[in-house]
């Protein structure tokens, strides 16, 4: 479980960006943070992975204080799928070891299966040991997140963080890779901060963040009937995939 308590971050003192922000992911949970650029999504992702400290506050992970465990053990226990991918000049199936270097060959198959690579991979010439050159150039934005979605996989983490990872996709990318982090999310405790809505509608809990502080929060349902921020944005992205 995560539990963020109370938690305020400013990079100085003149700009806070988190406000006193309160909100719990139990076990096996798929919580989603959406609001406009600048409301203080992704730097929920750096506070949890430790890339800075909370000023004040507590985020927890299993009720323990992230600050009091090292940040070896903390980053083991969670998997991050970025927006942007960073993939090494080197084959596929060594950038996806990476996740989990003395994984078996087995378990790389696997976490290659869950992410929907298998398919891409047969039609590769050169398979797996196909070089997907410097930052994974030769490979698409789907197939780059699909390679992401299996290191992540194979690292096996206690906690899965997807931060805006199909919002550069086209829409036939994006319901792939959505039906990869259904089947990998389905059991795991999983943080998705997402651009697009329609890809956290199952979400059992969606945190909607203004100006650094939450505005709104619940599921889909409610948060449209609430007719607020949520369902202000739902409508706009609606209309413009209409168009």
């Amino acid at each position: 479980s995560v539990q963020f308590n109370d938690v305020h971050f400013s990079y100085n003192e003149d700009r806070p960006i988190i406000k006193g922000i309160s909100f719990d992911i139990e076990r096996g949970q798929k919580v989603a943070v959406v609001g406009a650029s600048g409301s203080g999504k992704s730097t929920l992702v750096k506070l949890l992975y430790r890339f800075d400290d909370v000023n004040d506050g507590v985020i927890s992970l299993d009720k323990q204080d992230i600050k009091q465990v090292s940040q070896d053990s903390l980053r083991q226990a969670i998997g991050i799928v970025p927006q942007d991918t960073v993939l090494f000049n080197t084959t596929l199936i060594e950038n996806i070891r990476y996740g989990r270097p003395d994984a078996t060959d087995e378990e790389v198959a696997h976490a290659i299966k869950l992410a929907h690579l298998t398919e891409f991979i047969s039609s590769l010439p050169d398979k797996e040991q196909t070089t997907v050159g410097e930052r994974g150039l030769k490979l698409s934005g789907g197939e780059k997140q699909r390679a992401a979605i299996a290191r992540t996989i194979l690292k096996n983490p206690h906690v899965l963080v997807f931060d805006e990872a199909t919002s550069s996709l086209d829409s036939y990318s994006e319901q792939q890779i959505m039906a990869a982090i259904n089947e990998v999310t389905a059991n795991n405790t999983s943080l998705v901060i997402a651009h697009r809505l329609s890809t956290i509608v199952d979400a059992d809990n969606i945190i909607v963040m203004k100006d650094g502080v939450i505005a709104e929060q619940g599921t889909h349902q409610q948060l449209l009937l609430l007719a607020g921020e949520y369902a202000a944005l739902w409508e706009l992205q609606q209309s413009n995939d209409d168009n």
